[in-house]
C-alpha cells in the first residue's frame, strides 16, 4: 500500500493522480472517472497499464467549471457541447 502524499506536496506538484484530485476537489472518485472516460478532463498516460497524470491547475480549474455548469443543470451532452466550444475558442486564440 502506497503512502499518500501530502497535500503540500500536492499542491507543489504539476501533475497530479485521481485520487489527489478527490482530495483537492472534494469530488467523488466515481465522478471523476466518469469526467475522464467522457473526455471532460485532460490527462497524460505513458502506457496503457499506468497510472493517469492530470496537469493539476488546469484539472482543478476545469473540474470547478463542470460544478458550475451542473449547479446550472446543465445535462452531460449541454456539458459536452460547452466544452467542445469552450476548447475550440481556446485552440483558436493560441
Amino acid at each position: 500500500m502506497s503512502r499518500q502524499r501530502s497535500i503540500e506536496a500536492i499542491l507543489a506538484s504539476d501533475y497530479v493522480t485521481i485520487g489527489e484530485l478527490v482530495r483537492l476537489t472534494e469530488t467523488r472518485y466515481s465522478t471523476l472517472k466518469f469526467y475522464t472516460e467522457e473526455g471532460f478532463l485532460p490527462f497524460e498516460q505513458e502506457d496503457a497499464h499506468l497510472t493517469r497524470r492530470y496537469p493539476r491547475e488546469q484539472t482543478v480549474e476545469r473540474i470547478a467549471y463542470l460544478k458550475s455548469l451542473r449547479n446550472e443543470g446543465k445535462s452531460i451532452p449541454q456539458i459536452r457541447i460547452i466544452l467542445q466550444q469552450k476548447d475550440e475558442e481556446e485552440t483558436s486564440r493560441r
